[in-house]
């Protein structure tokens, strides 16, 4: 369980930096965009991030539904 939870907090972490890396990228050096290779690396791993947490809510969900479905049947 200490993954999903990491990976929900990169879900809001992870955009933070990306904006953190842009201040940077345009006070240090404006005409150069190199913060957008890190962004692009972030925003992958934010993507199989949000997929973790899905598949995660997708099966706590699923495994709620059955305990309801046993509880009204009264199993």
């Amino acid at each position: 369980m200490r993954g999903v939870l990491g990976s929900l907090k990169f879900l809001f972490v992870g955009p933070l930096i990306v904006v953190m890396l842009f201040v940077i990228n345009l006070m240090t050096s404006p005409g150069q965009w190199w913060f957008q290779w890190a962004a692009l690396g972030i925003g992958i791993a934010w993507f199989i991030n949000l997929f973790r947490v899905l598949r995660a809510l997708a099966i706590i969900g699923g495994l709620a539904g059955l305990a309801a479905l046993l509880n009204r049947r009264g199993l």
